[in-house]
Order: C-alpha cells, then sequence, then structure tokens
C-alpha cells in the first residue's frame, strides 16, 4: 500500500488538488445561484412549494443517470462534471436558504427599512447575517454530498480522485487494484473532513457573537 502511494504520490497529489479545486467552485457557483433564488421564494411566497419540489425530486435522481443525461449536450471532461456537481450542491443551499432567510424575524426587517434602508441593504445587512448559520449548514451539507458526486464524475473522464477509484474496480484482482480504490476513497473521505474543518472555521469568523451556538 504505501510503496503504491509513494509510487503514484505525484499524481495523488494533482488529482487531490483537481478534486478539491472542482467542488470548492462548483459550491461557490451554487452557493450563489441558491441565494438568489432562495430570495426570489421569499419575495414571491407561491414558489416556495416548487422549490422544495425540486430540490426533493433532484436529491432523489441518481448521479449515474444525470450524468448520462449531461453527456450528449456537454460531452465528455470537465463540463458535465461541472453541471452535475453544481446542480446537486444548489439543491440543500436552496432549501436551508429560504429556511434561514423565512426565519428572521419580521419585526427587524420592518426597523431596518424604517431606518432608512432599502431591500437590498435590509437584505444584506439584517437578513443574510442573521440568515448565515442556517446557510452555511446547507453550505456544510452540500460540499460533504459534493466530494461524493465529484468521484462519480471520474465516469466522464471528470478530475479528481474517483479516477482512482474507477481504475481499481475494472482492474479487480490484478495487484494495485485494491491499493488504488482505497487511495481514492480514503482520499475523498479525508479531504471532505478538511473541508468541512475549514467550514467551520469559516462560521466561527463570519458569525455574529450574538447569534453563534458554539
Amino acid at each position: 500500500m504505501w510503496d503504491f502511494i509513494a509510487q503514484e504520490r505525484t499524481d495523488i497529489l494533482y488529482n487531490s488538488y483537481q478534486h478539491v479545486l472542482l467542488v470548492v467552485q462548483c459550491v461557490a457557483l451554487a452557493t450563489v445561484i441558491a441565494f438568489f433564488l432562495a430570495v426570489l421564494v421569499t419575495r414571491v411566497s407561491r414558489l416556495e412549494g416548487a422549490a422544495n419540489a425540486i430540490s426533493a425530486i433532484g436529491l432523489t435522481l441518481p448521479s449515474f443517470a444525470l450524468l448520462g443525461l449531461l453527456l450528449p449536450v456537454l460531452g465528455i471532461g470537465p463540463g458535465p462534471s461541472v453541471a452535475a456537481v453544481t446542480f446537486y450542491a444548489v439543491l440543500p443551499i436552496l432549501r436551508n436558504a429560504v429556511v434561514g432567510l423565512q426565519g428572521v424575524d419580521a419585526t427587524l426587517v420592518e426597523s431596518a427599512r424604517g431606518m432608512g434602508m432599502n431591500s437590498v441593504a435590509t437584505l444584506l445587512r439584517v437578513q443574510l447575517p442573521l440568515a448565515w448559520p442556517v446557510i452555511l449548514a446547507g453550505i456544510r451539507t452540500s460540499t460533504q454530498m459534493s466530494m461524493g458526486v465529484a468521484a462519480i464524475a471520474a465516469i466522464v473522464l471528470g478530475p479528481g480522485l474517483g479516477s482512482y477509484i474507477y481504475s481499481g474496480l475494472e482492474q479487480i484482482g490484478s495487484a494495485n487494484a485494491l491499493y488504488s480504490a482505497l487511495v481514492g476513497t480514503v482520499g475523498v473521505v479525508l479531504l471532505a473532513l478538511v473541508l468541512d474543518a475549514l467550514l467551520q472555521l469559516v462560521g466561527r469568523v463570519t458569525t455574529s457573537k450574538g447569534i453563534r451556538v458554539s
């Protein structure tokens, strides 16, 4: 095992970097998309049911099936990987963002407007800071889920550690098949834990002490 890691260390480090980069970029894009959708949903209440239904249906859609649907449109490579990871990343963030924004006390919003704040200022200076812990919880869930989806995206030659998993499964019975699969699997788990720890740190830094749980 250690001989395999030593032999492949350069490729392992590069693929780990690619895996993290794919997930971070997709989750960042998904956060922006989900936040704007959540603002729209909270402004137009009749859209809430549709948003919840889309989130529920989207989370039950197998990633293999989605990648298969994207192949004819985006081809093989990073394109379908980015689209699939971003799609799944949006769903938990959207749900939490809607809940977080709706949970802000209406009297605080009215007070902000009474002080002369416009809708954008109220959203950014009052609603977003108060809803941020709930939104961040959605981002953490999304990041963990995206790590696994990014690994599956290797089936369409996407970047990341998933290539080691598929290589090991395809070559089962060969000398390094098990080691390859283990490197990919354990690597994804370790990277997920590191990213979650970093997001916890981000939460402590960006959350007001007055609403911080711990």
